[in-house]
């Protein structure tokens, strides 16, 4: 490795070199560098291409009069660009001097000296986010696992409005948080992860409960019959699942709904609906335009845009235009569908707001697109070509990772003033009390990694991490939303700090809390050592569920499809060891023995933290002992197809959750929390807690730190 090709790669934001999670420098090799670099537009395949790359670069940064975005506090005058020769223009489209307060917004710097003109993006940003004023738990679900008797074979979005207004008004819950509802790519696929979807910009369609779209009381008759019809089979296909003697089989619900909703989709809107529309419609623009042509084309061409003729893969070429009007009818559906999902998921948020939730809805952006969906076509320009999204080797999985999805190009982003990125958080919080963002780190610096290349032959490639999270922030105020970053895993140093600072919570599981860190393992964290800004569960969709892990059924499971890399007895062995020594921890604060059980011990444990936010896992709260998903499998385990079930593996209705002994026990550890003020206090300041329902401020004993002197405003 050259210094020239160093150089260049550090003036690009990638990493040369990057430290482990034990500490250990590793150089990244020279291929590497150059593929990465070259899918970020720079040609370093030669010496002479690097150097001549890097002087570039050098010219350019040193002739430029702004830097590809500034970023600074709203409500403040902008500092060090004052001038005779500067303005701003609002985004409202006025054009004030640059000593002008600035409104929040995403604003445009323009700057002119002699003959020279620069401009660039101007974010002006809050400098923090509320936190909840006071204390609060809620259910994490994966809505697909939740079926009423009334589900068409998953569980759907009317559900989820039952879901929250009975957890909320008979059970004291502020929110629901939920897995991904991102569009999924069409047609059967391995392994249905919502973290892979087709779209993270408009929810699936599959989550429409039909009855429910009002279009749907004025069917013709002959139309009727067949809806009824199909809602027969659908019915069907849901008591199979109930019954437990199939899996959710998101094709055959797809195939059903659709059907069923093309129908409905032929009847006439009534003139307020067709105004409602037009509305979203205009609201959504040229974003829905490019969502509803990809999925009419997939319907023709197959659901990877990259196997598509030639001529369709560029989403704004004159034949896409016109296979856009030889679609018509597919397009005019699909926009139709986009509009009749977020209407439910609207009704899901009030029905939340109604039952007296503090906060409602947590919706979940997943870190990125499958490379062949609608995302990944109609944003190409903003995608970086044949990399890949991963984590580096570590203790959790030596090999690495690779998620099979196509990164942000850093350089793409700014140019465009981060609009994309901002689209997509608008959308996402439109119907939500809080977003969770999945792999928050990724907002600063995310692992790349070369097609066709294991995982740890990637590197790390930095963002602009004041415009990432400052647009992140921008949106979540306007949206008068919470978020939560899954700061879980290699977490770079001084980030949680950073975020907090924002007041952006974390996430703390029970799983991954030890004294020396979750490598170190000392035993477990005391409950008033965990964080306050964060939202603290016991488990998550990817670990086995409390049941399975307190009986060592995860064990016995993972040995049953060959998972095992070590002797069975020692992985047993060492199961119960932790298991054990958690036990022993609830021993110690006087939570065991108890006529409850060890669930509802362990959930009381959650309690005493002075953590904000406090999540049951629904299938712990049923004594589920299945994982919704176990990494590393596709047709070895039934991912993302289980419905939520009891210790027996018999799934649990919606309609009978109310009567679960577990259920009622394990949520009467919160039963109060809606009833107790809190004291206010600003997360970031470090503190000792103590049990009962404290609002302490501590962050795990850690002062707080910058990322990097660019990260904070």
């Amino acid at each position: 490795m050259t210094d020239v090709l160093r150089a260049l790669a550090r003036a690009h934001g990638v990493a040369s070199a990057y430290t482990t999670d034990r500490g250990r420098r590793v150089a990244v090799p020279p291929d590497t560098l150059v593929a990465v670099l070259g899918a970020c537009g720079v040609d370093a395949t030669t010496p002479r291409a690097a150097r001549e790359a890097l002087d570039r670069h050098r010219r350019e940064r040193a002739e430029r009069l702004l830097p590809p975005c500034v970023v600074t506090r709203a409500g403040e005058r902008l500092t060090g660009y004052q001038g005779a020769g500067t303005e701003i223009e609002l985004e409202s489209g006025e054009v004030v001097s640059a000593d002008t307060v600035l409104p929040p917004g995403h604003h445009t710097l323009r700057v002119r000296v002699g003959r020279r003109e620069g401009r660039a993006p101007l974010l002006a940003v809050p400098d923090r986010l509320p936190v909840p004023d006071r204390r609060t738990w809620g259910f994490l679900v994966q809505l697909y696992s939740v079926l009423s008797r009334r589900s068409w074979g998953m569980g759907d979005l009317a559900d989820l409005a039952e879901l929250a207004a009975w957890s909320g008004r008979a059970l004291g819950a502020g929110f629901v948080q939920l897995g991904p509802l991102h569009a999924a790519l069409p047609g059967a696929l391995p392994d249905p992860s919502p973290y892979r979807p087709s779209s993270r910009r408009f929810p699936d369609p599959m989550h429409v409960r039909v009855e429910a779209v009002p279009e749907y009381a004025y069917l013709e008759a002959a139309d009727r019959d067949r809806a009824h019809t199909l809602a027969a089979r659908a019915r069907e296909l849901n008591e199979a699942v109930l019954e437990g003697s199939a899996l959710i089989d998101r094709e055959a619900v797809r195939d059903l709904k659709h059907r069923a909703l093309r129908a409905v989709h032929a009847v006439p809107l009534s003139p307020g609906r067709a105004a409602a529309f037009a509305a979203f419609t205009e609201r959504e623009g040229r974003d829905l335009t490019d969502f509803a042509t990809w999925c009419a084309l997939a319907e023709a061409h197959g659901a990877d845009w990259r196997s598509w003729p030639e001529e369709l893969r560029d989403p704004r070429s004159p034949a896409v235009a016109r296979a856009r009007d030889e679609h018509a009818e597919s397009v005019a559906f699909h926009r139709w569908l986009a509009w009749v999902t977020d209407e439910q998921l609207a009704g899901a948020q009030r029905a939340a707001q109604d039952a007296g939730m503090e906060i409602g809805l947590v919706h979940d952006l997943a870190v990125g697109v499958a490379p062949g969906g609608a995302d990944a076509w109609a944003l190409r320009h903003c995608l970086a070509t044949g990399m890949s999204v991963g984590a580096p080797p570590d203790d959790f999985n030596p090999l690495g990772q690779d998620w099979g999805q196509p990164p942000w190009r850093p350089d793409a982003l700014a140019a465009e003033g981060y609009r994309p990125f901002a689209d997509l958080l608008r959308a996402n919080l439109r119907h939500a009390g809080a977003l969770r963002v999945d792999h928050v780190m990724g907002l600063c610096r995310l692992w790349w990694v070369p097609e066709g290349r294991p995982p740890s032959e990637g590197t790390y490639v930095r963002y602009d991490a004041r415009a990432m999270l400052g647009v992140l922030t921008l949106e979540a105020f306007r949206a008068g939303a919470g978020v939560i970053g899954e700061d879980l895993g290699t977490v770079e140093r001084g980030l949680r700090e950073e975020l907090a600072g924002r007041g952006i919570l974390g996430t703390s599981v029970q799983r991954f809390e030890y004294l020396g860190g979750s490598e170190g393992r000392h035993g477990p964290l005391p409950p008033d050592r965990w964080r306050a800004p964060c939202l603290a569960t016991l488990t998550t969709h990817d670990l086995p569920t409390t049941a399975a892990w307190l009986s060592g059924d995860h064990v016995d499971l993972r040995e049953r499809l060959g998972l095992l890399t070590r002797p069975v007895p020692q992985e047993r062995a060492e199961a119960a060891v932790e298991r054990d020594g958690w036990l022993a921890e609830l021993t110690r604060l006087g939570l065991l023995p108890s006529p409850d059980g060890e669930v509802v011990a362990l959930h009381r444990f959650l309690r005493l933290t002075p953590a904000l936010m406090l999540g049951v896992w629904l299938p712990d709260a049923t004594g589920d002992r299945r994982p919704q998903n176990l990494p590393g499998t596709s047709a070895a385990h039934p991912n993302w197809r289980l419905p939520v079930a009891d210790a027996d593996g018999r799934p649990v209705p919606l309609e009978e959750l109310p009567a679960s002994a577990l259920l009622r026990a394990v949520t009467g550890v919160f039963a109060d929390l809606a009833r107790r003020p809190s004291a206010s206090a600003d997360t970031t300041d470090t503190g000792t807690a103590v049990p009962d329902d404290p609002i302490d401020s501590a962050v795990d004993g850690r002062t707080t730190t910058p990322i990097d002197a660019r990260s904070t405003l």
